[in-house]
């Protein structure tokens, strides 16, 4: 199995203490987990793109331009880039920008977005939002692919003749497909042969399953080899957490999670895991002892037969502490799911496979500070490593 750390760049208060970084530091902070998520041998990175509610990810590329010029070998993800409220021209001509800037390692992830807010701030009715994604997905397709596209449809100004520019790196970066709540994400995903990236956050595992099975049976239906139709999985909205032993973990996080649950009581966007107990017996949050973790995201995987697995970071805490949390996790449970869960995703046999090497780093050093933070924590609390 391979792993994506993602940040939707939620900017809250932690509802315990009340402490609240700035957003100058919040964006910061993802440029610096982006770069030590590297240095521990992640797969990958995602940035969210929300453009309602208590997030500050409006301008996802700007973000992933970011650290693109401070990694080397990390894959850059979006996690999901709303294609249905863009403008197709502009995804082409800013994704292939970062992927010029990281040497080709840029994979988009895509799809209508889960925020009804978005569609009247951009002019859009909610109503078209499918026939928006389906639409402007084809031409996006297009204009990577070609370079003298004639179009016309139903939501934007036809063009004649174009080509966008910067041109993708090496060929059209590859597309997964988000999907949360309907089959018809599952049934685009698999029309253009597409990976799909199940959002696996707020309904039982179940309702998942149902999109995954549609897509591997319309994947199939439109004769895509089965080798490459690649799942990926999300793990809910409460963010890894990890310590010595389950009860240890609910008791730290607890009181975190519950109150950030609570908080976020908006229809159709609700977890219905209220409170720590039944997230960790029954959601796919991931908090625990690196064991109970590791039994987690293999049962997922028994049930879905995912290739890759995304982790979200609990940003209401200390930003050292998100760091710690980090690099535990890559080296308590990584390898033993590694081992448990191979996929041939981004290796020799995956059409996209064989991870860039130095691609593309400018000058230092993030990471120099980033190390420098977290072993600074580290001393801090030494007596939490001494166990």
């Amino acid at each position: 199995m391979k792993f994506q750390v993602l940040d939707i760049i939620p900017h809250l208060k932690n509802p315990v203490t009340g402490g609240i970084v700035s957003t100058a530091d919040r964006l910061n902070q993802v440029v610096r987990t982006a770069r030590r998520a590297e240095e521990l041998g992640y797969d990958s990175f995602s940035v969210g793109e929300r453009h309602a509610g208590e997030f500050i990810s409006s301008s996802p590329t700007t973000v992933l331009a970011a650290i693109a010029a401070v990694s080397r070998t990390i894959r850059l993800q979006s996690g999901v880039t709303v294609l249905s409220v863009l403008d197709p021209v502009r995804v082409a001509e800013d994704y292939a920008t970062i992927d010029q800037l990281s040497r080709g390692r840029l994979e988009l992830v895509v799809g209508k977005g889960n925020e009804v807010l978005q569609y009247p701030l951009f002019g859009l009715d909610l109503a078209d939002q499918w026939d928006l994604l389906a639409e402007k997905y084809a031409l996006l397709r297009r204009l990577w692919r070609e370079e003298d596209v004639t179009w016309s449809g139903r939501f934007r100004a036809p063009l004649s003749a174009t080509a966008t520019t910067p041109r993708p790196f090496a060929g059209a970066p590859r597309v997964w497909h988000g999907s949360a709540t309907t089959l018809t994400s599952a049934a685009l995903a698999a029309r253009w042969g597409d990976p799909l990236f199940t959002a696996n956050a707020i309904q039982p595992r179940e309702n998942y399953k149902v999109l995954i099975d549609h897509y591997r049976e319309e994947y199939a239906r439109h004769g895509h080899d089965p080798r490459h139709g690649y799942l990926g999985s999300g793990s809910g909205a409460g963010g890894v957490f990890l310590a010595d032993t389950t009860q240890e973990a609910k008791r730290q996080f607890g009181p975190v999670y519950e109150a950030l649950t609570a908080a976020r009581n908006v229809p159709g966007n609700n977890s219905p895991f209220r409170d720590i107990d039944h997230a960790v017996a029954e959601g796919p949050s991931l908090v625990g002892s690196p064991e109970q973790v590791i039994d987690k995201i293999l049962s997922y995987h028994e049930l879905y037969g995912h290739d890759l697995q995304s982790i979200s970071l609990p940003t209401t805490l200390p930003f050292e502490q998100q760091l710690d949390i980090l690099e535990r996790f890559a080296l308590e449970v990584i390898p033993v799911v590694r081992a448990a869960a191979p996929t041939t995703l981004w290796e020799s046999a995956d059409p996209f496979g064989g991870r860039p090497e130095s691609a593309g780093a400018t000058e230092p050093d993030a990471a120099s500070t980033v190390s420098a933070d977290h072993d600074n924590y580290r001393s801090d609390h030494a007596h939490v490593y001494a166990h």
